[in-house]
């Protein structure tokens, strides 16, 4: 049984998720990989389908109806990971802005002694390639405004890129992460460390996507903006067990 399994939701990733299965399989380790598909009207989950004959017993899906968010997929992801019992349990994007080399990268961490790793744009300069300056800046200074109001000591809070060991997503309680866009990695992140885990950051180059589109909205960043505050005030009077 491979102790690896990477979680890629996906909405409209007919240009990329192929290569992206691909490539992970690929890789100096066996990963497993799920699919969260969220009901993609360009037909998605047909093309994961099909290479579910190539890859048998590697290759998995989860088929939702319609847009639920993304930290409902990663939840549901989550679950379906623990249930399975694998150790290593990684969050990506389909659309390449992850390199799928640094899955490698981020797994050792975790093997070093972290209980969780992040996929940092921000831990060594600023290491994003073709967003357009206003984005870097929004990305950044949102990680600078949740170091405030928090106080946790990390770098790039709303990356998308990690691993967590199971025993992390097992102490979580994770029908309390209620958010679903950048405010949900940011939740992660925070109870994880409000738990006792350590989160360590690994540098990497995040670079933009050249196929599909950004899901990207207003309402993901002023959710992210008003939930943090929110989050904080919540952890005041909620006991957070050490794992």
């Amino acid at each position: 049984m491979p102790d690896s399994i990477v979680i890629i939701p996906t909405y409209n990733e007919k240009e990329n998720i192929e290569r992206m299965i691909r490539k992970v399989f690929t890789l100096p380790h066996d990963f497993h990989l799920l699919i969260i598909d969220d009901g993609s009207p360009d037909g998605t989950a047909n093309i994961v389908k099909q290479l579910q004959q190539e890859y048998g017993d590697k290759l998995f899906i989860e088929e939702r109806a319609g847009k639920q968010g993304l930290g409902t997929a990663y939840i549901h992801g989550f679950k379906w990971a623990i249930r399975h019992h694998y150790d290593f349990i990684f969050e990506m994007d389909a659309d390449f802005s992850h390199n799928p080399d640094d899955l490698l990268r981020l797994r050792q961490a975790c093997i070093d002694g972290a209980d969780a790793a992040i996929g940092s744009r921000y831990i060594k300069g600023v290491n994003v390639v073709n967003w357009p300056m206003s984005r870097v800046l929004m990305s950044f200074f949102a990680s600078v405004y949740v170091r405030f109001i928090t106080g946790i000591d990390i770098q790039d809070s709303t990356a998308g890129f990690m691993c967590y060991k199971r025993k992390v997503l097992e102490t979580l309680n994770l029908d309390k992460i209620k958010f679903v866009g950048y405010a949900f990695q940011i939740e992660m992140k925070y109870t994880s460390i409000k738990h006792g885990f350590k989160v360590t950051e690994v540098p990497i180059i995040f670079t933009d996507r050249t196929a599909g589109n950004s899901k990207m909205s207003k309402g993901i960043f002023k959710e992210a903006f008003f939930g943090v505050i929110q989050m904080k005030i919540n952890s005041i009077f909620r006991k957070y067990p050490e794992g």
